[in-house]
């Protein structure tokens, strides 16, 4: 199983730096927790809010999204994790249910989320769970 985080769910729907390297993923065994949802949500939200997609643009692409091949986890086990994790990277709860999947599932995290990465790279617990997208070869 590959954990992926909503920055590289974006990348199948909008086409932006590394989307090929995100559509590579697709096929693979994914999950991320369920809040990837709405964090896609909110990320075509804020591109029709900057004029660049059209609520219908942004509709349609989450239907892609709500069909992609992503087993949503729940969050209930995660949470607990995640708190532990972002008190520990100092950074927010939300970025660290993923890495928290990727720890309670033992598997990795994929990511374009260049600060979530720098910040686990820090971290001996958490780094080895921690792959760039733009770094799979």
């Amino acid at each position: 199983m590959v954990i992926v985080d909503a920055s590289v769910a974006i990348k199948w729907v909008i086409t932006e730096p590394y989307s090929d390297s995100a559509a590579l993923l697709v096929g693979q065994d994914l999950a991320a927790p369920e809040l990837w949802l709405a964090e896609v949500a909110n990320a075509l939200w804020v591109r029709q809010a900057r004029g660049l997609l059209t609520v219908e643009e942004a509709r349609l692409c989450l239907r892609e999204l709500l069909a992609a091949p992503v087993e949503a986890l729940p969050m209930a086990d995660l949470v607990p994790v995640a708190l532990d994790a972002a008190v520990a990277l100092r950074h927010p709860a939300y970025d660290c249910c993923y890495l928290a999947a990727a720890k309670v599932h033992d598997c990795t995290l994929v990511t374009a989320d260049g600060r979530l990465a720098r910040r686990v790279a820090r971290h001996p617990e958490f780094a080895p769970r921690v792959r760039l997208l733009w770094d799979l070869s």
